[in-house]
Parts: structure tokens; C-alpha cells; sequence
């Protein structure tokens, strides 16, 4: 498993190898759904409140006597059966969070990863050595790269001109390796990793792999002479 290597400038440089027990595994589908659903379910806010009848202002006499009047019964105008009184079992404030375990996080965003690796949706930017930030030339690296999509950046916490480069891009979610998450890994259909943050994310030195890429780049060139 390996994916293509490319300088900061969007020229290719060859290929790293993958960590296989990171971006090799078979893809768990189960777990990566139970992941993302309780992601989705943690960034609800809980705020949605309604009043009771304890709570509605008023109701405090009762509208009239019990009996003899050949009405029904009633206590109070700010009973939920009345227009304006409280809500009867209505939302209230409450954390929709699920636990999930670590392991289980783990084996989902290795699965996704894995998934887009066995995509060819995985790129590696060998060094952002860009000393100011300038968006225009985040853009034209990923068009450079094939990442014209929606994209993932992973980036390592010293990497702060490339950050400050790709964060104003609205089809960009920049995460920093040691912070990854299985929903951003889905969202993108590319990710795209400095080689910093690649060895943080897999706890191992990044090796450079062979690649037939460029081999066929020359072809084409000496193609083109004959021609």
C-alpha cells in the first residue's frame, strides 16, 4: 500500500509506503456507521426547551366554580389543553453524547482510511516550506495534486502558513494528525497528509516507496519527441 508523494509546490516526487495497519485493513462498515452517528449526535445542541404548565405565566385561579354551570371542569387556563397553556411532555434541555469506545473510534477511522487509501484518494505533501500563507497557492496545489474536491488537510501543529493557506477554502477541512475523525475521513474524497503529520498519525517514520508514476510520465515525454 502506498500513496503518491509530491513536493509543496504539486510536482510529483515519487511514492510513500502506508503503514498496512492503518490504511490496509478491511473497512468495517458497522462500526464506522455507529461512529459517525454518535459523532453527528454530539455536535446537537440540546437547547430546544418547551414551557410546562408550572412554567407558563398565569393560571394561577381557577377560570370558574366547579359546578352548576354546565361547563367542564377546569382548574386552570394554562392547562395543556388550552390555547397559551404549558406543553404536555414537551423537549427539554438534555446532552444527546454517546459513548463510544476508544478502540471502537480507533478500528473506525483506521477503516476509513483504509477505504481511501484503497481509493488512491490518499496524497502526501513532502514538506509545506510556504513561509506566509496565501490561499491562491493552496488552491492551485491541491488542483495540481487531483485534489479538486472536497478535501481533508491533515497538517502537523508547526505547519502554521499552510493551515492559515487552506482554511479559507470552503470545500477544505484542515485536521491536525492525533485529531482525525472517521466523519471528516467520509466527508472528503481526498486526504491529503504532510509528511509530518503522516508519521504522527502512524507512530512510525514515513518510507519512501517506488513508483511507477513517473516512469510513464517519461514514456510520454519521449512519446511526444518521436512524434
Amino acid at each position: 500500500m502506498s500513496a503518491s508523494l509530491y513536493a509543496s509546490t504539486g510536482a510529483l516526487e515519487g511514492a510513500v509506503a502506508l503503514d498496512p495497519a492503518v490504511f490496509g485493513i478491511e473497512p468495517n462498515r458497522a462500526v464506522m456507521h455507529q461512529v459517525v452517528v454518535a459523532h453527528l449526535a454530539a455536535r446537537r445542541a440540546g437547547s430546544a426547551h418547551t414551557k410546562s404548565r408550572a412554567e407558563v405565566r398565569g393560571g394561577g385561579r381557577k377560570p370558574w366554580r366547579q359546578k352548576g354551570l354546565g361547563r367542564a371542569r377546569h382548574g386552570s387556563i394554562r392547562s395543556p389543553i388550552w390555547v397559551g397553556g404549558g406543553v404536555a411532555h414537551g423537549p427539554k434541555p438534555r446532552s444527546y453524547a454517546q459513548r463510544t469506545p476508544k478502540k471502537m473510534k480507533a478500528l473506525a477511522l483506521h477503516s476509513a482510511l483504509s477505504a481511501r487509501a484503497s481509493e488512491g484518494a490518499v496524497k502526501v505533501v513532502d514538506d509545506f516550506d510556504w513561509e506566509a500563507p496565501k490561499t491562491k497557492r493552496a488552491d492551485g496545489l491541491l488542483e495540481e495534486i487531483g485534489a479538486g474536491g472536497k478535501a481533508l488537510v491533515v497538517l502537523d501543529r508547526d505547519e502554521a502558513a499552510a493551515a492559515r493557506s487552506f482554511r479559507n477554502l470552503s470545500r477544505v477541512v484542515l485536521g491536525r494528525a492525533g485529531y482525525l475523525n472517521t466523519y471528516d475521513v467520509l466527508w472528503s474524497e481526498t486526504v491529503v497528509f504532510s509528511r509530518r503529520a503522516l508519521e504522527q498519525t502512524t507512530g512510525a517514520p514515513v518510507e519512501t516507496a517506488p513508483s511507477a508514476e513517473p516512469a510513464r510520465q517519461g514514456e510520454d515525454d519521449h512519446m511526444g519527441e518521436e512524434r
